[in-house]
């Protein structure tokens, strides 16, 4: 069974980094793109990053130059990864990581989802 697992998320003040990472359970890193969206209160759900199935890698206007995705092969552990640099307080929202069959707003599996708070 898919399954994602979310750590990574916290609280920090603008300005500052927090890494994100996601453990993809049951997932083929050669058959999917994955990528991190998230949803600020009152906001729709936005893709923030993805990468391809080849690792090519593609961002938000609006987090360029200031988050890297990533994603690695350990032993069978496969991991998603979201280095956050220069938060700002924008960039307040709930994370979360998704894999197969990207769009804009929707994919095939989802994690739980996990808390970034940036405070000015």
């Amino acid at each position: 069974q898919v399954h994602l697992v979310e750590s990574g998320g916290g609280s920090v003040q603008a300005g500052g980094s927090l890494k994100l990472s996601c453990v993809l359970f049951r997932v083929d890193f050669s058959a999917c793109g994955m990528g991190w969206y998230r949803q600020g209160a009152e906001k729709e759900r936005e893709l923030v990053s993805s990468i391809s199935r080849d690792d090519k890698t593609n961002y938000a206007n609006s987090v360029k130059g200031r988050f890297t995705i990533s994603r690695s092969r350990d032993n069978a552990k496969n991991t998603l990864y979201l280095q956050m640099n220069s938060l700002k307080s924008e960039d307040t929202a709930v994370y979360y990581c998704a894999a197969c069959d990207l769009t804009t707003s929707r994919a095939s599996y989802w994690g739980q989802g996990t808390q970034v708070t940036v405070s000015s």
